[in-house]
């Protein structure tokens, strides 16, 4: 492992002044809330900083505080703290229960959800040292190769799927992401904020080399608001999902008024179905109408030679999700 300096910022706009200085002087830098998947990425050569501005010390930078009905994160919450906190579990169960969901007690104890969101792929193949796209080469090996776990939408030129948990839950919520550079800062949708290959085969975000994730802003939750996120692992020890669902419906008592579906596993971004969202708008949420949702949101999938099962499995967890919520 090669030696780098540390750094430790007052506020997030330090920290992005920080990296941008490093740039400037040749070096390169990297930041680190709980630090897990960045350790992974150091000892296996991915990444190669010479300066790691560390987030987890900003003070205030793991808040979770209620203006005006919506609710603002900090993105150095740990995912333990997320998963427990009274108001996400209140209002917004479908993210404590993805926070809840990641890796193991350790790792959530340590891990941000700011880290979790924008963690890299978990591809074998990138994390293997191939000359892939994700790692600035010029091929996804995934495509003619080990693709059991890769993408059946929006693949091309990467076939990458998102890793984050948290992210796909943030999607169903409508979540806006509050982005700190050296000159300020900007907010973006979740739907802006994840980027497919097609736009950038080397990025999984709009985040650029000097900005951070300060937080995530949540709308408030409507009366009739109900959620929940499940996923599918191929093993109980820690893992990735190899396909999850987080389902938040808007209901008036089995009527559902509106909803949102975002699959995750299936896609190198927090894979949103609208369509499916349309089948259960204004109707009465049955085990039939579910099924008929989670068969639409499956529509257009594109397997690889070997991740055809995902679509079977997705139906059924979505199915599951919709009557779940539904119910509850």
């Amino acid at each position: 492992m090669r030696s780098f300096s540390n750094a430790n910022p007052r506020d997030m706009q330090q920290a992005a002044k920080l990296a941008q200085q490093a740039r400037m002087e040749g070096r390169n830098a990297a930041f680190a809330g709980g630090g897990s998947d960045m350790l992974g990425l150091i000892k296996e050569r991915i990444a190669t900083p010479d300066v790691l501005v560390h987030l987890k010390g900003i003070q205030g930078a793991n808040k979770v505080e209620t203006k005006g009905g919506a609710t603002v994160i900090g993105g150095q919450i740990s995912l333990s703290d997320l998963s427990h906190n009274q108001v996400i579990l209140k209002r917004y169960a479908v993210l404590a229960e993805a926070a809840g969901s990641v890796a193991t007690p350790q790792i959530r104890n340590a891990g941000t959800l700011a880290g979790n969101v924008c963690q890299r792929p978990w591809c074998w193949y990138f994390r293997n040292g191939f000359p892939c796209f994700k790692a600035g080469g010029s091929q996804c090996f995934s495509f003619n190769g080990e693709n059991q776990f890769h993408a059946i939408f929006g693949g091309g030129p990467s076939f990458i799927v998102h890793p984050s948990d948290t992210a796909v839950a943030l999607m169903a919520l409508d979540a806006k992401f509050r982005i700190v550079g050296p000159s300020g800062q900007r907010t973006l949708s979740a739907a802006d904020f994840f980027t497919l290959p097609k736009q950038n085969a080397a990025k999984e975000n709009a985040l650029a080399y000097d900005e951070v994730l300060a937080s995530v802003e949540l709308p408030a939750a409507a009366a009739g608001q109900r959620s929940s996120y499940h996923k599918v692992l191929d093993r109980d020890a820690w893992t990735h999902a190899v396909v999850s669902t987080a389902v938040v419906l808007d209901m008036n008592g089995d009527t559902c008024r509106s909803a949102r579906i975002v699959l995750g596993g299936v896609a190198p971004i927090p894979w949103r179905v609208p369509e499916a969202e349309k089948v259960l708008t204004g109707q009465r949420v049955t085990p039939e109408l579910a099924a008929r949702a989670a068969e639409t949101a499956l529509a257009g999938a594109q397997p690889l030679a070997k991740n055809a099962y995902k679509i079977p499995l997705t139906k059924e967890i979505v199915q599951r999700t919709v009557s779940a919520v539904a119910r509850a």
